[in-house]
């Protein structure tokens, strides 16, 4: 006997229907699993197995056929467990009805018939979304949360194999999982450190809430002690609320990563991912064996920290050239290519030198040869994909002892989130919102200047040599500092900061 039942399959962010064709026939008794499944689906055969004899059904003793249609993709993960087991109970009459073709099941079994959280559930509920249809999805009831998100499918949550098939011979019904709206939770506010506690570095928090306003890349460069990561891991603080697009949009992210539980059901605050200097490529760009989003997509909308740019591998600097620029990773194997987003601000610290003194106050003890080597970890193509380069001097014993009162996180946070409003006005309709991700055309659109400003944005781009990329990142600045003021125009007050935040590559780099 044939049976069918519906799941869904994760490649990359994205899910895509699966049919779980089960036939029970006659011969010698054996269970194979077809359709391009991993190693993690056919260890399903015995998770099943066990499964449903613990429940108190009858598997049978005969040749079992499951295909995962269609067979022309690669299926990864141990969701399809409950849909395998379902399809084998349904083959074998061991259900009275049949199972609905608009119910889609996902979730992985324990040995004793219980369903257990998998990955990728928010994925899967917002793909039933886009269909025209009425569609309905079965799910562990630790992953409640995730599909409670999305309103236009109707989520059910199971805690076992039994419910499932109590269902399907009408003798209960599946309990319903209740759509609520993202919100934000205000402890998570009381971990993040303020910019209030920073002494001095007036220059370097500019830039910052630049960068926030805009989501706009910056490269720290001073000496060791001044402050750079102190700076860095206060940038959430004045990072605005997520909408609930990005909310959805990284909380599938990190659902697919399998970084989502009981305690952390949603991503409501903004990324700020750290990874080590010794994190290997696939782990901050993506990949692996099993492909998995990287640090630059758990990123996303947020802001990745690069303590100490040159100690990183030069292979995954590189690396890091491509997702800057089109604002995705794709990442290509032999059955299948996955594709992440990786809009995020990159934020990089460095020291100028080994012994980290070169060009401030106190005396370098590199020989040229060193500082060249140091700094030459840092390619040009790189450094010129960042938006501000910002210099952060040594503090002087004058303002560590300064005790008046600095500018609070809360207080930047209401003009970045106004800045962002007019971006979000300004880009209304458009696949964008922010003013780093415009395009050369929308650059040319909104990024006018008057004549005065194009004479300096001419002059500082024959001085400094510039590239057609930093001219365009340029402008993108101006227009985000032009935001901040809530001008409409870009003026020369305007361009002439952001002409300043591209002139250090000129005097660490001008030698090399």
């Amino acid at each position: 006997m044939l049976a069918t039942v519906s799941t869904l399959a994760l490649t990359g962010i994205e899910a895509k229907p699966v049919k779980v064709e089960v036939d029970i026939q006659n011969g010698l008794p054996n269970f194979e699993i077809v359709g391009l499944a991993s190693v993690a689906i056919k260890e399903a055969r015995e998770r099943v197995r066990s499964a449903i004899k613990n429940s108190g059904f009858d598997f049978p003793n005969r040749k079992i056929i499951v295909n995962l249609a269609p067979a022309d993709f690669k299926k990864e993960g141990s969701h399809f467990d409950l849909a395998i087991a379902v399809g084998i109970l349904l083959a074998t009459g061991q259900l009275a009805k049949e199972l609905p073709e608009n119910y889609f099941l996902a979730g992985e079994l324990s040995l004793n018939g219980a369903v257990r959280s998998v990955p990728g559930i928010l994925p899967m509920a917002l793909e039933l979304e886009a269909a025209s249809e009425e569609l309905n999805l079965v799910i562990p009831a630790e992953n409640s949360a995730e599909a409670a998100l999305v309103r236009e499918v109707a989520s059910y949550h199971v805690s076992h194999l039994c419910d499932v098939c109590d269902f399907i011979n009408g003798e209960k019904l599946l309990e319903p999982v209740e759509y609520s709206e993202p919100g934000r939770n205000d402890k998570e506010n009381i971990s993040i450190p303020d910019f209030s506690e920073v002494k001095g570095q007036a220059n370097a928090k500019r830039a910052l809430q630049i960068a926030a306003a805009g989501l706009h890349n910056v490269i720290l460069i001073g000496p060791p002690g001044g402050g750079k990561t102190m700076l860095a891991r206060r940038m959430p603080g004045i990072l605005p609320e997520m909408t609930r697009e990005e909310v959805l949009e990284t909380t599938r992210i990190y659902s697919v990563a399998n970084l989502l539980n009981s305690s952390n059901p949603l991503i409501t605050q903004r990324p700020f991912r750290t990874p080590h200097k010794n994190a290997s490529t696939s782990s901050i760009i993506g990949g692996g064996r099993v492909p998995k989003p990287g640090e630059i997509s758990l990123a996303q909308n947020g802001v990745l920290f690069l303590d100490e740019l040159p100690e990183f591998n030069r292979d995954l600097l590189e690396g890091l050239r491509q997702p800057l620029e089109d604002k995705l990773v794709t990442i290509a194997r032999a059955h299948s290519t996955y594709t992440y987003p990786a809009d995020f601000a990159l934020i990089a610290s460095m020291n100028p030198c080994l012994c980290g003194n070169y060009g401030s106050d106190l005396e370098c003890s590199c020989t040229p040869m060193q500082i060249h080597k140091y700094l030459g970890r840092i390619s040009g193509p790189l450094l010129d994909r960042m938006d501000l380069h910002v210099e952060v001097p040594r503090i002087q014993y004058e303002q560590l002892k300064d005790n008046s009162s600095a500018e609070k996180s809360e207080s930047i946070r209401g003009r970045v989130s106004q800045a962002r409003e007019i971006q979000g006005r300004r880009f209304a309709g458009k696949k964008i919102t922010l003013n780093s991700q415009m395009t050369p055309s929308l650059v040319k659109t909104h990024c006018r200047l008057d004549e005065e400003s194009e004479q300096l944005l001419k002059s500082a781009f024959n001085k400094f040599n510039m590239s057609a990329r930093a001219h365009d990142r340029i402008l993108k600045v101006a227009r985000t500092i032009a935001d901040l003021e809530a001008s409409d125009q870009i003026k020369l007050q305007h361009l002439a900061e952001a002409i300043q935040y591209r002139s250090l590559d000129r005097k660490y780099w001008r030698n090399l």
